[in-house]
């Protein structure tokens, strides 16, 4: 009987792919931070996740040069933040306090998704050699 770890694995994977990119939406706006007229970027974890989770069921799978890239999705989740402070004079709307708030969450995030990864991990090693993880 073969173990298909896809199922098991395939939304949380999304999530850690969602997490990275919106680690780098952030460090760019973190890196633009004095950029003229840049405007901070977001990304709309939620509404990633839950695109990603309607793909999952749908059972979309890449099986043609042709389908749509998951990639793409992504992309479509990022979009301008509303700024929180008012305009400095030269259009940028970063917030370096926020933006780095924001990825000190990110991060603590992903890494609270890769120990759940390691425990389900663990667990299904525990399993397969019949003993205790």
């Amino acid at each position: 009987m073969a173990i298909s770890f896809d199922k098991g694995f395939e939304l949380h994977a999304q999530g850690m792919l969602l997490r990275a990119k919106r680690a780098e939406v952030i460090g760019g706006n973190i890196a633009n931070a004095d950029t003229p007229g840049y405007k901070a970027k977001g990304m709309d974890f939620q509404k990633a996740m839950q695109q990603a989770n309607h793909q999952q069921q749908a059972g979309m799978n890449k099986t043609h040069a042709k389908h749509f890239d998951v990639r793409t999705e992504i992309n479509n989740s990022v979009d301008f933040r509303t700024p929180d402070q008012p305009d400095t004079g030269d259009g940028n709307t970063v917030d370096v306090q926020v933006e780095r708030n924001l990825y000190l969450e990110n991060s603590l995030e992903y890494q609270a998704g890769v120990q759940f990864l390691n425990g389900k991990i663990k667990a299904l090693k525990s399993v397969i050699s019949g003993g205790s993880a």
